[in-house]
């Protein structure tokens, strides 16, 4: 067996994992494209010599928040012993290929998809992608070619995880119809693989904490500080350098996330709320993140109606999408917006924002009913 399975014995051995029968499964899917990979960079000289080969089958991870994808790509990338390798979380790399093709397109020498698929695949045999989301049509109308590029073409092996099923991918998207053939790649190149067990680890991580912080304080800020490095995994001691991103909400227009790392991300009330927003932006926000952390979240008055009704769409859009949200506010959300126009229908957000406490929500998939 390969080091990953090693590896995933060990934690098995310690007790920092329990028996799991998918996630064991994923495991050794993992393990299976780890020995293909590891045996093509055994032969040296003679892949030189061979111009197109048929690519390694890649995996495609999905199921619920927690159930151990992102620790399977850690294990996988860690032990895969291949130095042309690369991880990246996929809004950053989908970021980076906008880039790369807006630059070829100012050449103007034709297509870009082919010139930048080549450059991605120049030094790496092997994509590792967390959290495979695609919230624009902006990515959907170039994934079919690009990735057909990257794996057919250039032999490029992709591992992904996702909270989505492939079929799910971009569900109701526009020109959704542009994007079908990158799911058809998916499946034929990629092993699919559900991991979607009893056990919601990530949530066991931060029981008995609560999910509402109130009032705004030191002691409120250092509850939701630990509870993104429970669920990220992100050493506390590194907190200078936790990740940020730059969300796309169409338009050419951007969202900056201060901390954003494996679906989860860290936004101000006044970022969201205090800006001219629409429910569009809040959509895309709650379709890349699996958990919302918001901070500063202010006691409203008859002011601040304009922030209050964007509040509302924006606890919508997380609650539709079955986003876990953790804040710290001022008050309690009985109390959020107690007077002002929009107050009545201000009370189902209350409602919601209760619901959205309940361990029966939190152990909700990530994404909108269907």
């Amino acid at each position: 067996m390969t080091d990953l399975i090693t590896r995933y014995d060990e934690l098995l051995a310690r007790g920092e994992l329990r028996p799991d029968p998918e996630q064991r499964v994923a495991a050794e899917v993992l393990a299976r494209v780890q020995q293909a990979l590891e045996g093509r960079q055994t032969i040296g000289f003679f892949n030189r010599l061979i111009t197109k080969r048929e690519p390694v089958r890649g995996a495609y991870l999905w199921g619920g928040v927690g159930r151990g994808k992102s620790m399977l790509m850690d294990l996988f990338h860690e032990t895969l012993a291949i130095p042309a390798k690369r991880r990246a979380h996929f809004h950053a790399f989908m970021l980076e290929v906008h880039q790369r093709i807006r630059d070829e397109r100012a050449k103007e020498l034709g297509d870009p998809i082919a010139p930048v698929a080549a450059a991605l695949a120049a030094d790496i045999k092997c994509l590792a992608f967390d959290e495979m989301v695609v919230s624009n049509s902006a990515d959907a109308m170039i994934m079919s070619r690009l990735f057909a590029a990257l794996i057919v073409d250039h032999g490029v092996c992709v591992v992904t995880t996702s909270n989505r099923a492939p079929q799910q991918l971009y569900k109701d998207g526009l020109n959704r119809e542009h994007f079908l053939p990158f799911i058809a790649l998916i499946e034929a190149q990629l092993e699919v693989v559900e991991l979607n067990g009893p056990t919601d680890y990530r949530l066991e991580r931060i029981g008995g904490m609560a999910s509402w912080h109130a009032p705004l304080g030191d002691h409120a800020t250092a509850q939701v500080r630990e509870l993104f490095f429970r669920l990220t995994d992100f050493a506390p001691d590194d907190a200078a350098h936790v990740p940020s991103a730059d969300l796309a909400l169409g338009g050419g227009r951007m969202l900056h996330v201060p901390k954003s790392l494996k679906g989860v991300g860290v936004f101000s009330f006044k970022r969201l709320c205090a800006e001219a927003r629409g429910a569009s932006d809040y959509l895309a926000l709650a379709q890349a993140y699996h958990t919302v952390i918001v901070v500063g979240i202010p006691q409203m008055d008859r002011d601040m109606r304009n922030e209050a009704a964007r509040f509302v769409t924006l606890v919508d859009a997380l609650y539709e999408n079955r986003v876990k949200l953790f804040a710290t506010a001022a008050v309690e959300p009985e109390v959020l917006y107690p007077a002002g126009d929009g107050a009545f229908e201000f009370e189902r957000t209350v409602s919601r924002l209760m619901e959205m406490q309940s361990a029966e929500y939190m152990a909700l998939g990530h994404g909108a009913a269907s």
